[in-house]
Order: C-alpha cells, then structure tokens, then sequence
C-alpha cells in the first residue's frame, strides 16, 4: 500500500484518529502529569482540545482549507499547555501548507518542519523533554524523508518510531520527570496521536474509526501517586480577538502575574495561558489588547487533590452565585462552577476572573450594563467527567432555578452521565448567595461525617424551606439597571428614598419584602423578622453577607449576635453576579433552620 499525497479529507481522518487514541488514554495521561505542574489533567486537556477540532470542522478536499479550520477551531477548543502548544503548531502548519489543495511527502515534510518553530515561539520560557522536543524530532525525520521518498506510508512509521525514541529520552532532559519515574505527559499524548493515525493506515477502515468502541489497553503507569507544590493556583486561558495584536506587547505586559506562559494564534484571534494566582488582573490586562471572548481558569491544587489528596466518596458541587468563605470550600474541597459574566464584550468568570472588590467601580463606568448567564454546557461537562472519574457519586446544589439557567444545565449534564452509570443528584436550592451558601456547608458537613449520598440529599431538600436571606438595599439604580425593577418603579422608590428588603418566595422568586425610610428602620424591620423565626424554631445558623460594604457588615454581626446569642457561621463578600442587582453597599442577613430529619 502506497499513499503518494494527501487531501484534506486525509487530513481530517488522520486527527480524527489521532483524538480517537488520545481520548482512550487520556487517564493515564492525567496519572503521569507531572511538568510544568502536578495537576492531572493532560489528558483531560488535550483529549478535550482535539476532540473540539474533529466535531467542528467539517473536513474538505482542499487540504489548505480543512488544515486552516482545524486550525481555528484549535484555538478556541484548546486546553492546558500541551493542548495551546499543538494549536500553535496547527496554526504554523496551516501557515506553512497555505492555499495547497493537495499535499506530496514533500510538501508535507517541508510544512512541519517550519511550523515547529511556531511551536517554540508560543513558549514564554522553552523546556526540552517536553513535547516540543518530541515534536520536533519528529518533524526533523519527516522532512528528511520527505525528501527521499514519495510514500507516506513509509514516512510516518518511521517518524512514528523516532517520536517513540525520542519520547522515551524526555526523562533524561528534564529531572522531574527521571523523578518521578514517567515520560512527559504532553510528548506521550503526541505519540498516542501519532499512533492513532498509524493504526487508521493499518486498517483503512473508517467505518471501524467512526463505530468502534474497543477497550481500553492501559500504557505503563508509575506505581505511586506522583504529587508535588503547586504555588500557582490557577491554570488560567483566554480566547482574544482583535486587530493587529502584538503578542510580544501581550507578553510583556502579564508575564510578571505568573509562568508558563503561552500565546498561539495570530493577531486577530490568540489564546493565551499563564498559571498564575491573580487570574482576575491576567484577564483585566487582557482588555487592554482586545476582547476577551472566552475563559478557563482550573482549579490546580484543587484538582491535584482530587487525583491524590481525596478527603471524601462523594463531590460536593455548587455554583459561584453560593456565598461562602474560600477557607470552607478549601476545607471541604467542594467544587464551584462559576456563572459567566460579560462586560462590554468581554467574558469573565465569577469569582475567578473577576473578584467582588473589581465589580463596583465598572457598574458606575460602563454604558452598556452588565450580564450574566448560566455556565456553559462545555464548562459543565469538562468539570463532571473529571470527578466522575475520581469520586463513587456527585451531589450538585444550584442557584434557584427561577434566578438562573443553570439548575437546567446542570440537570441536563447530570441526565447525560447518569445513562453511562454514573451517581448524580442536582438539588434546586430556591435561594441564592448566603443561604444557598449555608445549604452547601451542611452538606459539606454532612458529607464529612460520612452521612450517604441519598441521605445527604434528603436532609439537604428537607432544610430547603427554611433557608432564608433578607437583603437590605441601598440604592434602587443596580436594580434598575439589572433590569430587576422598572425605570419609573426605581426612580419613584428613589424619590421616596426607600430603603427595600429584597428577600426570595418559596419557588426561589425574587420578591421586595418590605420597605422603609431609613436605612435604621429597614434594619429593626430585619431583627423583627428574624425574632420571629426565632421564637418559631426555624432559625439554627446564620451567615452575614455584604457588597463593599464592610462597616455595615461588621454592625451586622454585632447586632445578630447579641440577639441569637451566637456568632455567624461567618461574613463574606458577595458574588460579583449578585452585586449585578444588590449593588454597592447592600447587606443581607441569610440563616436555615437544624433540618436533622435523619433519613429513614
């Protein structure tokens, strides 16, 4: 068998195979993850950016044109180092292959072998033993024998078996891996890729790439848990567009926020990544190049210890709209799924690229308000495929569904894991912010004395009712502009001067509860409220929440305490999204009831 050139439909099977061998493994990938961090998720990573490219791109016969969709569609797909790094060398390729319709071994070897250097160029600070050291001795053989023969058979088994070589000597450049005993994770998934085209040219059997579900032969794996420091946090990435970007301009300007730093693309369209602990000045820095169209921030420490570090059988998830303090979701490893948020065309993600303190100064500047809305299905879908594959079950908790879309987005990701076995509850807190935060804690409590997973979600829906949040308003406008009250309600409430209580119903409805002059009467009104529930038992724990307005908060917990009789469960900052409508200088009282109703 003989192939002497290549079109685009051979292109566009050729990765399709490849995703196909890397997806497989990727768990294994994840295992041996130790450069540039400890975070396993390789293989999460790169499965996921190849997999983005082959459902996207509808192949052609043109192999210029398929290569240059693939290569778009890389750029927005693409994930973690080794996913931007082989986007980058996508987009190289499709540089270097330009308008040919068709492709000799020649052409071929010629187009790799110059879009490397594109690869290394993505790279902040270039490390050999990674993939881009397997990378480019491979495509060094392939040009070579481009040149020698026509066949392409030929060239890739033979570049296939340097990749191999060249793969196994990664642990001899770089220490942490002879460490640790493994080969890089990113060159591994690179030869699995490879392989995977070798194994379509064996077969020539499409039919049995798109159908077949073959098991799974797992690769060598190191006998221990591989861990390590992770000192920053983030694994931070951004989808920019724009006119005329000058990455090295880009560079300068947020290379001082973390490492591995990597920037593919081209000046109209650039992903970039950066590990770093202050994700929400990465992105703001970005704003200033283009628009921010796209974000991911993972959680690495986070999900190292899923992988090696595990306290608990059962995740515990919720979204960002739940107030709590990071100290509880760190203690209690629970997993938050942040709501989107845009601002003039850019993207951001609540909590982690944009921090409460940001959102007040931009909602007095902007002239277009700001939006929500509910996390993406993607984003969901890459967060519980990962704990599906570390915990026995997940329980979700989400921000009323009367508030948001996102109970359906979890509900709908839920459904879709539930038919391939896996265990998932998705609760409708019908609250939101402190009181949503307080269902998520007892939880998280319960989880932590090794209560079961339906037990857990009975006793959590059971103290549903009872969870309450009274938020006293200070200003009538960011409700106005959230487009939570008319124009002419909030400017009659503001000439009124009221001061409204805005609490939830029992479908987790937003309603205003009360109204006064004052903001001292709106508060003796709160303290009436929370006597009566009191005295009729339904109020066990508290918490205190705020938008920028400590002071206010501080006066909070003096007078709860002194009237409960104890402390609160603590006092946090709201989520920018709830800022959206509380606006500057809210406060909310929110509490639940003892809900022990022991499962039967």
């Amino acid at each position: 068998m003989t192939i002497t050139y290549i079109n685009g439909g051979h292109i566009y099977y050729a990765f399709l195979a490849g995703a196909r061998e890397v997806a497989r493994y990727k768990k294994m990938l994840n295992r041996i993850n130790v450069f540039p961090v400890f975070d396993s998720d390789t293989g999460n990573n790169m499965a996921a950016t190849l997999n983005y490219m082959v459902d996207t791109v509808n192949p052609s016969r043109d192999a210029g044109e398929t290569v240059r969709y693939l290569a778009d569609a890389s750029l927005s797909g693409a994930r973690g180092n080794s996913g931007i790094i082989l986007a980058q060398f996508i987009n190289g390729l499709s540089r270097e292959i330009g308008e040919r319709e068709r492709l000799s071994t020649r052409d071929f070897g010629d187009s790799v072998s110059r879009a490397v250097p594109y690869a290394y160029s993505a790279v902040a600070n270039p490390v050999e033993g990674t993939m881009l050291t397997v990378l480019k001795d491979w495509a060094e053989l392939v040009h070579s024998l481009g040149k020698e023969s026509n066949d392409f058979v030929k060239l890739l088994f033979s570049s296939l078996e340097r990749a191999r070589h060249s793969l196994q000597e990664t642990p001899e450049k770089l220490k942490v891996l002879r460490d640790a005993a493994v080969v890089d994770a990113g060159a591994q998934g690179f030869v699995l890729f490879l392989e995977g085209v070798a194994g379509l040219l064996k077969t020539r059997d499409l039919k049995a790439l798109l159908l077949e579900k073959r098991p799974v032969e797992e690769l060598q794996e190191p006998v221990e848990a591989i861990s390590g420091d992770i000192s920053l946090r983030y694994c931070s990435e951004a989808l920019l567009t724009g006119r005329g970007m000058d990455h090295e301009r880009i560079r300068e300007r947020i290379e001082h926020l973390g490492d591995s730093l990597i920037l593919a693309g081209t000046p109209e369209k650039t992903k970039i990544h950066l590990h770093t602990n202050k994700p929400e000045d990465f992105f703001f820095s970005l704003t200033d190049h283009g628009k921010v169209i796209e974000q991911k921030v993972d959680d690495m420490q986070k999900q190292h210890q899923v992988a090696h570090q595990r306290k608990y059988d059962i995740a515990l998830v919720t979204d960002s709209i739940a107030d709590l303090p990071q100290q509880l979701i760190d203690d209690y490893q629970v997993h938050v799924i942040p709501i989107n948020l845009e601002i003039e065309g850019s993207f951001f993600l609540d909590k982690l690229s944009i921090k409460p303190g940001q959102i007040y100064s931009i909602l007095d500047q902007v002239k277009e308000y700001p939006t929500s809305s509910q996390p993406s299905i993607k984003q969901v879908q890459h967060q519980l495929a990962f704990l599906c594959n570390h915990y026995d079950s997940v329980i979700m908790i989400s921000v009323s569904k009367e508030l948001s879309g996102t109970w359906n987005v979890f509900q709908n990701v839920a459904a879709s894991l539930r038919e391939q076995g896996k265990k998932i509850s998705v609760i409708n807190s019908r609250s939101n912010s402190g009181a949503q935060g307080l269902l998520v804690l007892k939880a998280a409590e319960l989880i932590a004395a090794g209560k079961g997973h339906d037990e857990v979600v009975q006793i959590v829906e059971q103290s549903i009712p009872d969870a309450k949040i009274f938020v006293s308003v200070a200003d009538f406008k960011y409700m106005v502009r959230g487009g939570r009250v008319s124009p002419m309600k909030g400017f009659v409430a503001n000439l009124l001067n009221f001061k409204p209580i805005v609490s939830l119903d029992e479908e987790g409805r937003g309603t205003a509860f009360a109204n006064a002059l004052t903001r001292r009467a709106n508060t003796r009104k709160i303290v009436k409220i929370v006597q009566s529930m009191l005295d009729e038992g339904r109020l066990n724990r508290y918490c205190i929440v705020h938008a920028g307005a400590p002071d206010k908060a501080a006066a909070y917990r003096e007078l709860f305490t002194g009237l409960i009789g104890k402390e609160p469960e603590y006092v946090v900052e709201i989520s920018p999204i709830v800022a959206l409508s509380a606006g500057l200088g809210a406060v909310a009282f929110c509490s639940i009831a003892d809900a022990e109703k022991e499962a039967v």
